[in-house]
């Protein structure tokens, strides 16, 4: 009788750095490291991570009687740019939309609302509130 030959198994290894963080890790630590800001500057958090099909509204959060939409962004370093350059027109006309969905949504009692942006580069953190507005001034 004929030997018959196996098949030939190819062992690969996987060429993922399991040491490097993923962007979701690294999404979560940033909002984490901003709520914590947030509450030190006196907001309460109402929101994280209201999510619509049009995108999501990182942290939703009081400031006294305003009502705040914040974008939170990070960078490892500098060599880029610091992370609040990332709040592009274009990604903040995103959040915007977003926020009118999450304001039809949960109907929150509010006088005035506002967009701010926390920014984490490397490991300094920045609040930037009122950091953009919408229309023409």
């Amino acid at each position: 009788m004929a030997k018959q030959s196996r098949p030939r198994v190819q062992r690969v290894t996987p060429t993922v750095d399991l040491d490097k963080p993923s962007t979701r890790r690294t999404g979560a630590e940033a909002e984490e490291i901003a709520a914590k800001l947030l509450i030190e500057e006196g907001y309460r958090i109402v929101e994280r991570n209201f999510t619509a099909d049009l995108g999501e509204l990182d942290i939703v959060a009081r400031d006294g009687d305003v009502l705040a939409f914040v974008e939170v962004r990070s960078r490892a370093n500098r060599d880029h740019g610091d992370a609040v350059e990332m709040v592009t027109k274009t990604k903040q006309s995103r959040v915007a939309r977003v926020a009118a969905l999450y304001l039809e949504a949960r109907r929150p009692r509010y006088e005035r609302a506002r967009f701010d942006v926390v920014g984490i580069t490397g490991d300094e953190a920045s609040l930037i509130k009122d950091a953009f507005r919408l229309g023409r001034y």
